[in-house]
């Protein structure tokens, strides 16, 4: 694997323990944040795998174009596709006051362990296919 590729991953894994210690600490908004930073720089770790020396990933967020641009989206069963757009939300309205509120109420203990399960999951077999590229 090329270091641009597991600079991504190194990030990917970094995210995934953020998201574990958040819900320690009970802040289930930046859980379910962190938990598309993990998948969002596993997709890109896919993407830098295969790019051309010099390029980087594109600058985008949302996991369902960077799964196609990964090459990847066909190969993605139908609950992982649910889950990446169960995620892609997290990453805005996480960001944004006017949905912060609704969204810190939508989400509690359960529902984010079952993110971060979900997301372990999803980053083990992320990590499966880039290994064989």
């Amino acid at each position: 694997m090329n270091s641009k590729a597991q600079y991504w991953l190194d990030l990917a894994d970094y995210d995934l323990e953020t998201a574990q210690a958040m819900l320690k600490t009970k802040r289930y908004l930046y859980v379910g944040f962190m938990c598309h930073q993990t998948i969002e720089k596993a997709l890109k770790a896919v993407i830098a795998k295969d790019c051309a020396d010099g390029d980087t990933p594109p600058k985008i967020h949302d996991l369902t174009k960077l799964s196609v641009r990964a090459n990847m989206l066909e190969a993605m069963s139908d609950e992982q596709q649910d889950f990446i757009e169960k995620l892609n939300p997290l990453n805005i309205q996480a960001r944004y006051p006017e949905h912060k509120e609704r969204l810190a109420m939508a989400l509690d203990k359960g529902i984010c362990q079952d993110l971060i399960s979900s997301t372990e999951d999803f980053l083990c077999w992320i990590k499966e296919q880039l290994s064989t590229r």
